[in-house]
């Protein structure tokens, strides 16, 4: 039976608790992700990752804990209560599950219920939204700012909610524009270190790298990618838009090449799922300014997540090390 006298913990709380002692708490997340594995000796476990808005961790069901039953019935995205003990494995939080129950239509109508569960970005999204559109309207040549306005006509406002990954960087609501918006201040405070790049072409390609991962993900409280993003991926399916608004727009054939190639290769290295290695000046300083806000967006998000007195973060995939999050005491 659930134990009515825990009192209900956040993901930052229930790592702020001792790590040493096994200590219990109750939480209610978001079953992020569920994925389904076989163990060495064939029995099924699932690898779990639940989370809540401050914060996200990972454990193991195996198929003889009665919660198993309960996350295959319920799947991704759905709200879940857990109990549990806290318990770490190779550094990083990862409890033992005790009792789970699902949360039904009528409880997840519950007052601010969801707004604890749903990770935003923490700058304003109307905010942000009128300081990208700025970035567009600061685009002077007319093909290249007609281009750019007619993609982001297709794609709509989903493009203001969907975050800019399932886990790594700005995995979070409102966190592709975050992501785009931190890109142009980046892209307009260096262009004049660098002449050799043609400014028109290097924020058109910033504003439209990422937007055909509105069309990969999908989802409300769990992000997965859909039938599109898993067949094609983001990389291609940016390139579809950029494309079809470029001819709509009778961008040139040259600077249409041109940003088609920046949308091709913003991911670096093909094995982080680039179509090709970057070749001009604006591909090269966009992937490079990529690559930089979304390694600064893993820390920003950890500096956010840390527990009070916690040293370092768990390891960061991304930057495949734990990251130092007390900031640095004067002399």
């Amino acid at each position: 039976m659930p134990d009515a006298n825990l009192p209900l913990s956040s993901v930052r709380e229930v790592k702020a608790l001792d790590r040493t002692g096994g200590q219990p708490f109750a939480s209610l997340l978001v079953v992020r992700k569920l994925t389904a594995k076989t163990a060495s000796n064939g029995n099924p476990f699932f690898s779990v990752d639940l989370g809540d808005r401050t914060g996200s961790f990972g454990c193991t069901v195996f198929s003889d804990n009665p919660a198993f039953e309960l996350l295959r019935n319920a799947g991704e995205g759905a709200v879940v209560r857990v109990e549990g003990k806290v318990d770490y494995y190779q550094g990083r939080l990862s409890p033992k599950l005790g009792q789970l129950a699902v949360l039904s239509e009528s409880e997840l109508g519950a007052p601010g219920l969801l707004d604890n569960l749903v990770e935003l970005a923490p700058e304003n999204a109307d905010t942000l939204w009128t300081e990208f559109n700025g970035f567009i309207d600061g685009i002077t040549h007319p093909a290249l700012r007609a281009t750019t306005r007619a993609v982001f006509e297709e794609i709509g406002e989903t493009f203001r909610w969907t975050p800019a990954a399932i886990s790594m960087h700005h995995a979070y609501r409102h966190g592709l524009l975050e992501h785009t918006v931190h890109m142009a201040r980046a892209c307009r405070a260096l262009l004049p270190l660098y002449p050799e790049v043609d400014a028109n072409l290097a924020m058109a390609g910033i504003l439209l790298h990422d937007t055909g991962k509105t069309i990969e993900y999908e989802g409300t409280l769990a992000t997965k990618r859909s039938r599109r993003g898993i067949l094609q991926g983001h990389v291609v399916l940016g390139y579809q838009l950029v494309r079809k608004a470029g001819k709509k727009a009778k961008l040139g054939e040259e600077l249409l090449e041109r940003l088609e190639h920046i949308v091709l290769s913003h991911q670096g290295e093909p094995e982080w799922g680039a179509a090709v290695y970057a070749a001009t000046p604006e591909a090269v300083f966009v992937s490079m300014i990529d690559n930089l806000d979304a390694k600064m967006g893993m820390v920003q998000r950890a500096l956010r997540q840390a527990a009070d007195g916690e040293e370092f973060s768990e390891r960061l995939p991304g930057l495949s090390s734990p990251l130092l999050t007390r900031p640095p005491q004067p002399d």
